[in-house]
């Protein structure tokens, strides 16, 4: 009854520990998203600061972002599914490793 208590506390924590990876990748794709775009707002708001001061005509904001967001999306999807990848292999693989040293069964 012991050993079978074990396990199924092992499943629950790599299942948590799984969770704990998605809610890292989850937030690391808002702050990748987050930070590229409001780069692209600084550099549209200096371009369009320079284009004022030099008389040139006024600069569309959509120009710059509609760009950035789609970039945002992308990169931004890329590095959570590296992490949320990553984080998924880490638990398997502790809870295969943990297994086998602890020589369980399913």
């Amino acid at each position: 009854m012991g050993t079978n208590r074990i396990f199924v506390n092992l499943r629950r924590s790599a299942k948590f520990a799984a969770a704990l990876w998605l809610l890292l990748a989850f937030l690391v794709w808002n702050v990748v998203f987050d930070r590229i775009v409001v780069l692209a707002g600084r550099r549209y708001a200096f371009a369009a600061g320079m284009a004022a001061r030099e008389g040139r005509g006024y600069l569309l904001i959509n120009d710059w972002m509609r760009p950035a967001v789609a970039r945002g999306v992308r990169v931004a999807t890329i590095s959570a599914l590296a992490v949320a990848a990553v984080g998924v292999i880490a638990v398997a693989l502790a809870t295969r490793m943990d297994r086998g040293r602890n020589g369980g069964t399913r």
